[in-house]
C-alpha cells in the first residue's frame, strides 16, 4: 500500500483548497456513510465529518481503508487521491439543530393525507412507518409542512466520555464542536473532558452561527482552549443544512466568514451551511480564495464544507431505484460514476487554489 500523506489536509488548509464532506452530525445510515466516504475519499476530499457514534466511526474507517486500497491498486479510479482524508466527528455542547431527529406517530396521519413530509424530505427518511431514525439528519423541513402539525423534533447532546474514548482509539484525527454565543459554560464543560486527550488530534474545529456578540464569544473560546496541541479551524455555519435548496443559500456563511477574517482571530476559516456548486464561484468573485496570489497577504477562506448538497448530488447513484444493486465497491461502473460526480464538486476549489507547498 502507498505511503499515507497525512499532512496533505493541512497543506490544503494552508493553500485554501480544503474540502470537507459532512455526512451529518445526526446521520447514522451506515450504508450511505460507507458509500459517501468511499466516493468522496477517492475523489480527493481532505476530511470526512461523521456523527460521534462508534458504529458510524467504524463504518467510515472501514470505507477509508477500502478507499486507500483501491487508490493503491486502481490509480485510474483515484486520479485526485492525495492521501487518506482525516476522519472528523462532530460534537455539540448544548442543544443544536444539527443534533436532532424528527418524529411523529403515523397512526395519527389521515388516510387521505398527501404526505408532503415524505416528498420534501431530502434524506428519504420518511415512509409509511414514520421517520426512519438513522436516516434523519435534523433539517426540520418536514415540521412546518405537516398540515396537522403532527411532526416534532427531539434533540440530543453528545457524550463527552464516548467522544474522548473515540479520540484515544486513534480512529479520529479531528473533532468539531458545535456551539453558540451564550453557551460558554456548556462549551467549557465539554472541553474539560476533551482537553486531556486532544493531543491525539490533528485538528480542532469550532462551528458557530453568526450573532451580534459572536466575535467576543469566539475570542473567549480561544482563551479557554489555549494553548492548543493541534491546528485550529473556525467553521462559519451560515444557513445549516440548506445547500441543496438553491443557489443563494451561501450568503450568510460568507458574511460571517468575512467578519471572522477581518477580526484577525487566530486559526483557519472554513465555510459551512448553505454550500453548493455555486459557492466557489461566489468566493472567487469576492476575492476570498487564495487563488494564485503568491503572498496571500489578504486573509482568505481556507476551505469549504459541503453537507446536504454533497449527499444529494450522489443520492441517485448511491441509492438507485433498483434495490438489487451490488455494493458500491463491487460495481465498477457505479463507483466510477460516484467518484466522477464527487470530483466535479471538489475540483473547482482545488483548481483555484495555489497548491505549492507552504508548510
Amino acid at each position: 500500500m502507498g505511503v499515507r500523506k497525512n499532512t496533505y489536509p493541512l497543506q490544503s488548509l494552508a493553500t485554501g483548497s480544503w474540502f470537507k464532506l459532512i455526512c451529518g452530525a445526526s446521520f447514522q445510515h451506515l450504508p450511505s456513510i460507507h458509500d459517501l466516504t468511499l466516493a468522496y475519499g477517492l475523489a480527493g476530499a481532505d476530511c470526512i465529518d461523521v456523527a460521534a457514534d462508534p458504529a458510524v466511526v467504524t463504518m467510515a474507517t472501514e470505507a477509508l481503508d477500502l478507499a486507500e486500497a483501491i487508490a493503491d491498486q486502481s490509480p485510474d479510479l483515484a486520479l485526485h487521491w492525495q492521501g487518506r482524508p482525516w476522519l472528523m466527528m462532530s460534537l455539540n455542547d448544548a442543544e443544536d439543530p444539527h443534533f436532532r431527529k424528527a418524529f411523529f406517530d403515523p397512526d395519527q396521519c389521515p388516510a387521505d393525507c398527501s404526505r408532503p413530509c415524505e416528498s420534501i424530505c431530502p434524506a428519504i427518511a420518511i415512509d409509511a412507518t414514520g421517520v426512519i431514525g438513522d436516516r434523519c439528519y435534523g433539517c426540520g423541513r418536514c415540521v412546518p409542512i405537516c398540515p396537522l402539525g403532527l411532526i416534532d423534533t427531539q434533540n440530543h447532546v453528545s457524550s463527552p466520555q464516548t467522544a474522548a474514548e473515540l479520540i484515544v482509539s486513534g480512529k479520529i484525527e479531528a473533532v468539531e464542536i458545535h456551539t453558540q454565543a451564550g453557551h460558554f459554560a456548556d462549551f467549557k464543560k465539554l472541553w474539560q473532558t476533551l482537553k486531556p486527550v486532544h493531543h491525539h488530534l490533528k485538528l480542532l474545529a469550532i462551528s458557530c452561527q453568526d450573532h451580534p456578540k459572536v466575535l467576543a464569544y469566539l475570542n473567549h473560546l480561544f482563551e479557554e482552549i489555549a494553548p492548543l496541541s493541534c491546528t485550529l479551524l473556525w467553521q462559519t455555519d451560515g444557513r445549516p443544512m440548506s445547500g441543496d435548496i438553491g443557489k443563494g443559500t451561501i450568503h450568510a456563511s460568507i458574511q460571517f466568514a468575512q467578519k471572522v477574517l477581518q477580526s484577525n482571530l487566530s486559526g483557519y476559516v472554513q465555510l459551512a451551511g448553505g454550500t453548493n456548486n455555486h459557492t466557489v464561484h461566489k468566493l472567487n468573485s469576492l476575492q476570498l480564495l487564495r487563488g494564485d496570489r503568491p503572498d496571500a497577504t489578504n486573509p482568505f477562506v481556507s476551505g469549504i464544507a459541503y453537507g446536504s448538497y454533497a449527499r444529494k448530488l450522489l443520492q441517485p447513484i448511491l441509492e438507485p431505484k433498483d434495490s438489487t444493486s451490488r455494493p458500491l465497491e463491487q460495481d465498477p461502473d457505479r463507483l466510477w460514476q460516484a467518484v466522477n460526480s464527487a470530483s466535479d464538486l471538489i475540483n473547482p476549489l482545488k483548481s483555484l487554489a495555489n497548491l505549492s507547498p507552504l508548510l
